[in-house]
């Protein structure tokens, strides 16, 4: 070979490793983990701002990298095709492009992009400062191709931005988090609760509010006396009291502030005023969400507020407690009355009270109940039933079986549902 040969061989290798380069660093970069270099940012990695500064710049990054690989790819082809026909005529072009080919492939391709996926966060803070430097001095030559491709695009509609970032990065996160629980990394409580926080602002406090029918209310025409035996039964520190009628909630009385006013008054509990104990009621709309909920709570520093509808009627209460059951699941302390909400059983069936919340269900069990409609088991079976059903009326909804097993009067108690299994195919027949 002569030494033009020689020179030409050596800068197709020097050609090969540059695209390996670029392609190893656009998989590294674009692998790399974003919540792992944000931290390390943030800890003042000189490397992980570059890195952070490059995705910020993302479009120009890639541009970069494209624009570089393309060069060197095409350079290397020219001078590889020119050294074969040089060493064996005509038919060097063939042994060119079949030999840069697979050269390419293997060595500019696949390997690197192999290493850099495997590799991906140490690659990347490897070569940030190399390609914070490409991407400084090929911005003319990148934004010229990019403006000749907004141009293109303009025609099309193609050119403008879609603004969605915020949802975007909330599916991403959900997306993640659900990857991680599949893989073992976050265990099935953790996933719950993250899911949970990120649900707050898609759920309503009507859906996991006390419904009126299960609120301790007291009647404040009541006797001092009898109010205060009613209190000290309750399980619970706040207690909504009316006056004349249900709805008309005149205040909150906690237990606290009771025991106080009742240190003047050990001998003679009639002449206390109970009315004088009370808080002012907070009423909030059954359409606000728990996010919105919790940062009133956490504003006006209380963990009480009544429900009502669009026509200010009393729907329910909801408390902090409720909130936090969203995120952590079910809180329970001394003074809670134990209710068994769900019984599973042997044949794979759960027999599941009526105010059971569809979300509680699904987050318990994984299954796809809707809950769009309906908050509860019993909202659910009333949807489905379009009519108040009868004890052993039965329904089938994406392959799930709801059996009415309890009602009084109009109102559902209790459902058994059965999941859709293979062993249970076939139960679903005949059931609408």
């Amino acid at each position: 070979m002569t030494s033009g040969q020689i020179v030409m061989t050596v800068a197709v290798s020097v050609l090969i490793l540059l695209s390996g380069f670029f392609s190893g660093s656009e998989t590294a970069v674009t692998a790399a983990s974003r919540a792992r270099l944000h931290h390390l940012e943030k800890q003042g990695n000189r490397r992980a701002r570059m890195l952070g500064k490059l995705l910020r710049q993302r479009e120009r990054f890639i541009g970069t990298i494209l624009l570089g690989n393309n060069a060197v790819n095409i350079l290397a082809a020219s001078l590889s095709t020119n050294l074969l026909i040089s060493v064996a005529g005509e038919v060097g072009v063939f042994y060119a492009t079949v030999g840069l080919t697979i050269t390419i492939l293997i060595f500019a391709e696949v390997l690197p992009k192999t290493y850099a996926i495997r590799n991906a966060d140490r690659f990347a803070l490897t070569m940030a400062p190399i390609l914070l430097a490409l991407v400084w001095v090929l911005t003319p030559a990148v934004l010229t191709v990019r403006g000749i491709v907004h141009i293109t695009l303009m025609p099309f509609g193609a050119h403008k931005i879609v603004e969605n970032k915020e949802e975007e990065a909330e599916e991403e996160l959900r997306g993640a988090i659900s990857l991680q629980a599949e893989e073992g990394a976050v265990i099935k409580h953790e996933h719950d609760m993250l899911h949970g926080i990120l649900d707050l602002d898609d759920v309503a406090v009507g859906e996991v509010m006390t419904h009126r029918n299960n609120m301790a209310m007291i009647d404040l025409n009541l006797q001092a006396r009898t109010i205060l035996d009613q209190v000290v039964e309750s399980p619970f520190t706040r207690i909504p009291l009316w006056r004349d009628e249900s709805d008309n909630i005149v205040g909150v009385l906690h237990t606290k502030d009771l025991l106080r006013a009742l240190q003047g008054y050990w001998s003679e509990i009639e002449k206390l005023d109970i009315e004088k104990v009370l808080t002012p009621p907070w009423f909030v709309p059954e359409t606000t969400t728990l996010r919105e909920q919790l940062n009133a709570f956490r504003d006006r520093r209380t963990h009480f507020a009544l429900v009502v509808d669009e026509y200010g009627s009393l729907m329910g209460l909801v408390t902090l407690e409720d909130i936090l059951e969203e995120i952590v699941g079910d809180i329970v302390d001394e003074h809670d009355i134990a209710l068994r909400h769900t019984v599973a059983r042997a044949d794979g069936s759960v027999l599941v009270a009526g105010d059971t919340t569809i979300r509680d269900l699904n987050r318990t069990f994984e299954w796809c109940l809707p809950d769009e409609e309906a908050a509860t088991i019993a909202g659910l079976a009333l949807q489905v039933a379009q009519q108040i059903p009868h004890i052993g009326d039965r329904f089938e909804l994406n392959g799930f079986i709801l059996d009415v097993r309890g009602r009084q009067k109009n109102r559902i108690t209790s459902v058994r549902v059965i999941p859709p299994t293979d062993g249970m195919e076939d139960a679903t027949d005949g059931y609408a």
